[in-house]
């Protein structure tokens, strides 16, 4: 039986490779660059999903992820919410008192302002966590610390000097496993089911109040509804909307039929089981 490929924007050892590794173990993973390179991957190879973050519960939603949804149209497979535990990584040969100058992604760094301001690190911002610590492990200087997951000190040999730097415990992260396919489950009373989708209001008064209507009339609850402006437009905004139910439902499919008539465009990105998560 042949491996499931997994796409993962950054490299080995960031927070998309342990939840990938949690979502599907011994997986087969390709790190990429960018976002779009990763939505790219499956967009063109239908064996690959991606495991991408759209949120996180401190820094709010991920920069491009809105833009690439419309712009690939993968669907929504299921979604994992994942801890992020930050450390303080160095080379084996440095201590503590070595350290003047700390590389992270610039979340990372945001998340870790407490340890930062104490010993008074100069700040190095980088593509992503996991790529710091890789160019870490890579040079020789041991005044240069980074802030990334404990999984990448063991991919690149790297010493923890410090475990859980975050300034604030409980930080998790949102991903979202996608595909070029449609994977839609069954409609079964007893599992809760996300459905989500992104919509184009009509420019006009009150669109906005219209096409949310049907979801108060046959009471579907939203989870998520984020506004994103269109290209180099301020006139329009597209809205990316999560609800609770499955499209199968009466009363998600009524709500979601008003909405189709109330909108320029309206495009399901997926039907998928909530994460066990939400039941928190």
């Amino acid at each position: 039986m042949s491996k499931i490929k997994i796409a993962i924007q950054g490299e080995l050892g960031a927070y998309s490779h342990i939840a990938a590794e949690n979502l599907y173990k011994g997986a087969e993973i390709k790190t990429c660059t960018t976002f779009e390179e990763t939505f790219k991957q499956a967009y063109k190879d239908s064996n690959y999903k991606i495991v991408i973050p759209i949120e996180n519960s401190l820094a709010g939603r991920v920069a491009d992820i809105h833009y690439l949804l419309p712009k690939y149209k993968l669907q929504i497979h299921g979604e994992h919410f994942q801890t992020v535990e930050h450390n303080l990584l160095s080379k084996q040969n440095a201590d503590i008192d070595d350290i003047k100058f700390i590389r992270s992604h610039a979340q990372a760094i945001g998340q870790c302002q407490n340890l930062i301001n104490k010993r008074k690190f100069k700040p190095i911002i980088s593509a992503d966590t996991a790529g710091s610590a890789k160019d870490l492990a890579e040079g020789e200087d041991k005044s240069i610390a980074a802030i990334a997951s404990e999984l990448s000190a063991k991919i690149y040999n790297l010493k923890i000097l410090e475990k859980n730097i975050e300034d604030e415990k409980g930080n998790v992260t949102r991903f979202l496993v996608m595909g070029k396919n449609i994977e839609q489950p069954e409609f079964v009373s007893k599992k809760k089911f996300i459905t989500s989708c992104i919509f184009r209001v009509k420019s006009e008064p009150s669109a906005l109040y219209k096409c949310l209507g049907g979801f108060a009339t046959n009471q579907v609850n939203l989870t998520k509804l984020e506004s994103f402006s269109v290209k180099n437009t301020f006139d329009q905004a597209n809205f990316y909307l999560d609800l609770e139910g499955h499209i199968e439902q009466p009363g998600v499919k009524k709500a979601l039929e008003e909405l189709g008539f109330h909108t320029e465009t309206l495009d399901i990105l997926g039907v998928y089981e909530a994460s066990a998560f939400r039941q928190k």
